[in-house]
């Protein structure tokens, strides 16, 4: 009896061939049962890293930057569900797919998978070709979706999605981290608190018709503009209207914009005789804002802006807002009501 041909080679598809070369991160305590899985990546030209526990594949995961995590969902000490919480919390790892391999199958266990931040789930024992392929998949979907966040931050868009429900930001370009740590002092997973807050009243108010309004922010001379641009993911197919649909698990793209009016509110203070606060609050009273949405803007109660309002008009020589705005839109050079 003639022997058998030998089994075809393990190399991906050529469609996903364009991935070899990125760097796969293997996190299991027993990395050698896993040696057919290495011997394809390292076939199919991947460079392969294993982390035997959960605190070394964090470690490894933050400076390898690897296209993509094989995490082993059972493991002594911490275990693969924390190690997923933990990579999606961190912001430089949060976008990094993670598939788990595991011999559990039962339901709750594949539900929590994907709860803790999983792309896919395979289960042992593990079937090589299956298992490249599924890269292929995933790491192509996040190159793309890198590259989407390169070219918007390259043209300036800050944007992020956020999770209505639990403000958890599911996705945000380098900008847009960058200027809510710069505005909120944010860090991690959550969306600020202030957003949250915004997010939920504006979505609700869309729920009923309504425009939704900015959210504004402002430090010093440098002002955050954050606009609702459009519900993204399954349920933005949907009507939000409809009986089945959660408005909780609505996930939402916010873009976000800076602007620099260092230049009018040094007019204001050269002007008017007016403090730093002062010619804050008053920029924000000629666009016509009331003093609890000054108050909101600047992080001041609207107590604390009336008394502002109370030192700014006799300086300008008025006795109202309406009065001070005109003068405002009259004397100061580049200042336009319209803006904000």
């Amino acid at each position: 009896m003639p022997p058998e041909p030998p089994p075809p080679p393990l190399t991906p598809p050529a469609s996903l061939a364009h991935a070899a070369g990125e760097v796969v991160l293997i996190v299991d305590d027993l990395p050698d049962n896993l040696s057919l899985l290495h011997d394809a990546l390292d076939e199919a030209g991947y460079t392969v890293l294993v982390a035997t526990d959960g605190p070394s594949a964090l470690q490894r995961a933050r400076q390898a930057r690897p296209a993509i995590v094989l995490l082993d969902a059972l493991m002594p000490g911490m275990d693969g569900f924390e190690v997923a919480r933990r990579l999606k919390a961190d912001p430089a790892t949060a976008a990094i797919p993670i598939v788990f391999m595991t011999a559990l199958t039962e339901t709750e266990h594949v539900v929590a998978a994907f709860g803790a931040g999983g792309v896919d789930y395979v289960t042992k024992p593990i079937q090589a070709r299956e298992v490249l392929a599924r890269i292929g998949v995933h790491t192509q979907a996040a190159r793309l979706q890198r590259q989407a966040r390169n070219a918007l931050d390259a043209f300036g868009h800050a944007t992020l999605v956020v999770r209505a429900g639990d403000g958890r930001l599911l996705w945000q370009t380098a900008l847009a981290r960058s200027l809510l740590r710069d505005y909120f002092g944010s860090e991690g997973s959550a969306a600020p608190v202030p957003l949250i807050d915004w997010l939920r009243t504006q979505a609700a108010g869309v729920a009923r018709g309504e425009p939704p309004q900015p959210l504004v922010s402002a430090r010093g001379g440098r002002r955050l503009t954050l606009a609702l641009h459009a519900m993204t993911g399954e349920l933005a197919e949907r009507s939000m209207g409809d009986d089945d649909s959660d408005p909780d698990e609505a996930e939402w793209l916010i873009v976000a914009s800076e602007s620099d009016d260092a230049a009018v509110l040094e007019s204001l203070m050269g002007q008017f005789k007016l403090t730093a606060r002062e010619a804050e609050v008053l920029y924000w009273v000629a666009k016509g804002k009331t003093n609890r949405d000054v108050g909101d803007i600047l992080g001041a109660s609207p107590r604390t802006v009336t008394k502002h309002m109370e030192h700014i008009l006799p300086k300008l020589g008025v006795e109202t807002r309406t009065a001070a705005a005109a003068l405002v839109l009259a004397r100061v050079p580049g200042f336009s009501a319209s803006r904000g």
